[in-house]
């Protein structure tokens, strides 16, 4: 991508997290950058253009470190998840699928089969994640993988919710009883 593309895509992103996909305009994009609309229209004739590409490019950054960390005990894998989180918490942004996901039903289809397939990957690997550490003792819980990876991803999203309101020490303190809850 070219540099004026990257800054589009990351102020995108920043938006979405701080304010909603459907509550900024290109011009909430352009001022900041000092440039044009029509630059912002020119690499993103759409909006749903540049939330494809934001969902793509988080997509990405998931799969990326979740390579990094398929080596590390599974423990560490969801403690890592955990910080990636956190870092969100102090930055004050939320994820961006709880970003997105009040506004799903008015996206465009390419837009919402994104989202879903983010949700589905993030699931998926949490699920088998769980899966794995269960096998090896890292962790320890009643129900089925997939039900505790839905249990963890929804507080961790909502926590970042309830941070914005009642300060970062609430996610803090979420995070970590998620995982005294798993942890032998």
């Amino acid at each position: 991508m070219s540099e004026t593309k990257d800054k589009i895509v990351a102020l995108a992103d920043k938006l979405v997290r701080t304010k909603g996909f459907n509550d900024f305009s290109y011009k909430d994009i352009a001022v900041p950058l000092a440039i044009k609309n029509a630059a912002v229209h020119y690499h993103f004739p759409t909006k749903t253009d540049l939330g494809v590409t934001v969902v793509d490019m988080e997509t990405n950054s998931f799969h990326h470190n979740t390579s990094k960390w398929a080596k590390l005990p599974e423990d560490q894998q969801l403690k890592n998840l955990c910080e990636v989180f956190t870092k969100h918490c102090h930055a004050g942004n939320v994820c961006l699928m709880g970003s997105l996901a009040p506004d799903f039903f008015t996206f465009e289809e390419s837009l919402q089969l994104k989202v879903e397939q983010m949700a589905t990957d993030i699931l998926e690997w949490l699920t088998k994640c769980l899966e794995n550490g269960r096998k090896k003792k890292y962790f320890s819980f009643n129900g089925s993988a997939e039900n505790r990876a839905l249990l963890i991803i929804t507080n961790l999203q909502s926590g970042l919710l309830l941070s914005r309101v009642l300060g970062p020490d609430k996610f803090t303190r979420i995070t970590r009883q998620l995982l005294d809850d798993i942890l032998p």
